[in-house]
């Protein structure tokens, strides 16, 4: 279990990228919406392991 949740982290942190490059790309009405997204995404990615996972012992 642990390990989907340390993939389904990276997956949202590497997804960021992208989102952050497309709000330079998209129309000027949905390129707040984008990097908002990209910021979201990154927040989740750290979540997960803090919230989640929990301490290491």
């Amino acid at each position: 279990m642990k390990i989907l949740a340390a993939v389904v982290s990276l997956a949202f942190f590497f997804a960021s990228f992208p989102l952050f490059a497309y709000a330079f790309w998209v129309p000027e009405q949905w390129a707040a919406l984008v990097f908002f997204t990209g910021i979201m995404s990154v927040t989740l990615s750290l979540a997960i392991p803090f919230n989640l996972l929990g301490r290491r012992d």
